[in-house]
Order: structure tokens, then C-alpha cells, then sequence
């Protein structure tokens, strides 16, 4: 069976190394010349752990071409894994999607199931049947299919292939079996439904863990304001299996490629039937709120940031991922330097894509010691492990005022009560271990 996936992003790149592993032979289609250039090297355009190894074990059934006529001209199946941005009024953008599926129109020879990976709007899979069906330079069947992911950034290719289940939405039994065959070599179930419920149960699933992030953080902040633990609250919680002890992380808010936009996505589709999801607008008004959380945790100690070092440990949206897209980061550093501040930063991966949106009035620095030293407060934004497993020590020694304003909660209180420093994190006690409080 010859497979074609249009996109060499995160769903489209993914996909097609993870297909190419189960035994597939995969061409993979982009436009960044660049892009292809350096995947048929052997070497991922993105960060994301396993990846390029998979990549280079399976080179000899992966092909990446930008010559798309040649990809889709006799393909079995195409999927297409562009991104669907979000728009300003947080509509989904579809034109690459739309632009792909004009592209396998014209130049498709063969009965062919297109199959579409990105997260789109409900009812999209039919408009796409459409747009195909229009513009067929070939006398061909065609069957549209939608087969939405769940993977996460940082743990993508486990997810792609030990995945909770396969949805796959189709409107023929032909396009149903095709992707059965393709899946055959997965271990997971596969749930077959019309294209309009396999369109949903992407977006409510995204949306249902949103939620339940939002919910935890509005949680952790009457926890701050009673005299609550956090941690403790989660871990009572976590054991009822009707709401298990996953996304119960509380933290400064949800960011990456998916929540955000897809919150936002089903929230307009919503209002544009002239209905609201107020669960989802609330989801999406707690997160904006609590990305805010550090910065104003801050005024505690600080009436402002003008003329302090500030250290800022993490940039991405989560650990595992060079991924800066709706990152707590890219709304309080620039706060910071408005501030006042002289902002030392550092990242194990995500400096390089944060220095292309901020090449100036940060100090990138090349270790978490370096980024401490001499400075008067520091924020974690990202739980690395390399954050995590810091000596507590460390920030007494190299700070000028030992301030940790933690947005992940990386740290035990007990050990952070020992190590004399003032220790701000989210939902829980604030410890001042140092003799005298700053005032």
C-alpha cells in the first residue's frame, strides 16, 4: 500500500515515521525545501525525544519529496497533517488544508482515501469530499476519512504507537477497511464512527483535559487563599477512578499547539450556532488569567522588577518540547523587561526558537547556575528535569535574595523548608526559610 502525508510538522511527521515503523512505506510532502532537505539526511526539523532515531531506522521505508504531484499521483492513501492555526476571532484556519486537498484533486490518478490528521472543525471532512470531488482531474473514487490525533508534544511517537485508540470516522465501509488495514499492525482499538462524531471526540477530548487543567488551577488558588494543600487535594482526588490523577498538576496553565487553539476553535464553532459552551469559555478565561500568576506573585516581594535580576528557569510550554507556541513566557518576559527587569534566561532546548522572537534584552545564559547568579528573584516556568533536580542549595549560594517563584511546583516543602530560601509555588504554603524576611 503506498501512503503519502502531506505536512512534516509535528501530526504529519509523526505520522509518517510512526507508520514507516509498523512497516509502511511512507512518502512524506512539504514545501520548506530546507525541511526535506535535512529529513532525508536522516535529521528532524523539530525536537521531540525518539524521534530522530525512529527516523533513521526507518530511512529505508520513508521517502521526503516537495514535489507533491509525484507523492499523491498514485498513492493508496494521503494523509494530510497540515497545521490548522488559530485565527484572531479563534476560528480555525484552514487554508493549508484546503490547499492540500485542492493539490491531491489535481493530481490524483488512482481510487484514493484522503485522510485527514489535523485537528479541524466539526463538518470540515465533508466540505473537504466536496472541494475534492470538484476539482478531480481524473476519473477516480475518492473517499475522505477522519482520523484525528492524540498526541502529545514530548511524548508523541509513545502516544503515535501505543495509543489509547484509533478513531477513525468514515461515511463508506470502503474508506473504513482501507484504514483498517493500515492500523492492522497497531495495538489499540479502533473506534469507527461517521466523520462528524470522529471530529468531535477530538475537540472534546482535547477540550474535556483543558478543562480539567483549568479546573485544578482555580482549585489551587482557593487552596493559596484558605490554607489548603494542592498536592494534597489532587492525590485524595486522583485516587476515584471516575476522575483519575492525570492533568491534577497544578501549574501556571495549559499552552502548546492544541489546547489553546482547540478551546478557542469549539468555542466560536459554538457561538457561530448561536450556542455557548460556558465550561470551555471558562477553561479558556481561568488559563489566560493563571498565566499571570507568577508575575503578579512577584508584588509580593518586589513593588516593581526596575533595576533587578531577574532569573527565568524554562521558556518552553512544557518539558520535552522545543515548543514555544502559547508559552507562559512569551506573555510575562515581556511584563519583565517592561518592568524594569534584567532578565537572565535559560532552556535546555527552547532558547534557540525564543531568541528568534526576542533577540534582544534577554541574557541567555548556558547553565541554571549562571542564570541564578546575582539575581534577586527567580521564576520557574518549565519542570525540567535538570529545574527539578537542582541542589536547593544552589539558590542561596549564587542569588543575591534567594526568591523562588515557582509556576510547576517542582519542589517538596519539607526539603525547601531546610534550604533558606523564600519559596512561592502554586496552591500550597509559601515557605520563608530565611532568618529575616525581605520586605
Amino acid at each position: 500500500m503506498k501512503i503519502a502525508v502531506a505536512g512534516t510538522g509535528y501530526v504529519g511527521l509523526v505520522t509518517g515515521v510512526c507508520l514507516a515503523e509498523k512497516g509502511q512505506l511512507v512518502t512524506c510532502v512539504d514545501v520548506d525545501y530546507k525541511k526535506i532537505s535535512l529529513l532525508n539526511s536522516g535529521r528532524s526539523p523539530i525536537y521531540e525525544p525518539g524521534l530522530e532515531e525512529l527516523l533513521e531506522n526507518n530511512m529505508s521505508r520513508l521517502h521526503f519529496t516537495t514535489n507533491y504531484q509525484l507523492a499523491y499521483r498514485d498513492a493508496d492513501v494521503i494523509f494530510i497533517g497540515v497545521g490548522t492555526p488559530e485565527k484572531q476571532d479563534g476560528s480555525a484556519n484552514l487554508s493549508y488544508v484546503y490547499e492540500v486537498a485542492e493539490q491531491i484533486a489535481l493530481n490524483i490518478e488512482n481510487d484514493c482515501v484522503v485522510v485527514v490528521k489535523s485537528t479541524v472543525p466539526i463538518g470540515t471532512n465533508d466540505k473537504i469530499e466536496a472541494l475534492i470531488k470538484s476539482k478531480l482531474a481524473h476519473n477516480v473514487n475518492v473517499y475522505v476519512a477522519s482520523n484525528p490525533e492524540f498526541l502529545a508534544q514530548g511524548t508523541a511517537i509513545r502516544d503515535t504507537l501505543h495509543t489509547s485508540r484509533i478513531v477513525i470516522g468514515v461515511e463508506q465501509k470502503y474508506a473504513g477497511n482501507v484504514l483498517t488495514e493500515v492500523y492492522k499492525n497497531f495495538d489499540a482499538p479502533i473506534v469507527m464512527t461517521n466523520r462528524k462524531s470522529a471530529e468531535m471526540i477530538k475537540y472534546a477530548s482535547n477540550d474535556f483535559l483543558a478543562l480539567k487543567i483549568s479546573f485544578i488551577n482555580e482549585i489551587a488558588n482557593l487552596c493559596e487563599i484558605i490554607g489548603a494543600d494542592i498536592e494534597d487535594v489532587a492525590h485524595g482526588m486522583g485516587f476515584d477512578d471516575r476522575i483519575g490523577n492525570r492533568f491534577l498538576n497544578a501549574g501556571i496553565g495549559y499552552g502548546g499547539s492544541c489546547f489553546p487553539k482547540d478551546t478557542k476553535a469549539l468555542h466560536w464553532l459554538a457561538n457561530f450556532h448561536d450556542y455557548e459552551l460556558k465550561t470551555v469559555k471558562a477553561a479558556i478565561d481561568v488559563n489566560e488569567n493563571q498565566k499571570l500568576k507568577l508575575f503578579k506573585k512577584s508584588r509580593k516581594y518586589y513593588e516593581s522588577l526596575k533595576g533587578l535580576n531577574v532569573a527565568v528557569l524554562g521558556l518552553t510550554f512544557k518539558p520535552g518540547t522545543d515548543d514555544l507556541r502559547e508559552a507562559p513566557t512569551l506573555v510575562n518576559i515581556p511584563l519583565m523587561i517592561e518592568d524594569g527587569a534584567n532578565v537572565k534566561a535559560w532552556d535546555p532546548v527552547g532558547m534557540k526558537n525564543f531568541k528568534k522572537l526576542h533577540p534582544e534584552g534577554i541574557n541567555y545564559c548556558n547553565s541554571i547556575e549562571e542564570t541564578l547568579r546575582d539575581t534577586d528573584v527567580c521564576f520557574i516556568f518549565t519542570e525540567w528535569d535538570e529545574v527539578k533536580d537542582i541542589d536547593l542549595g544552589t539558590f542561596s549560594k549564587v542569588m543575591r535574595y534567594p526568591i523562588v517563584i515557582d509556576g510547576r511546583n517542582c519542589y517538596d516543602l519539607a526539603s525547601v523548608k531546610k534550604a533558606g530560601i523564600i519559596y512561592d509555588s502554586i496552591g500550597r504554603e509559601t515557605i520563608n526559610s530565611l532568618e529575616t524576611a525581605l520586605v
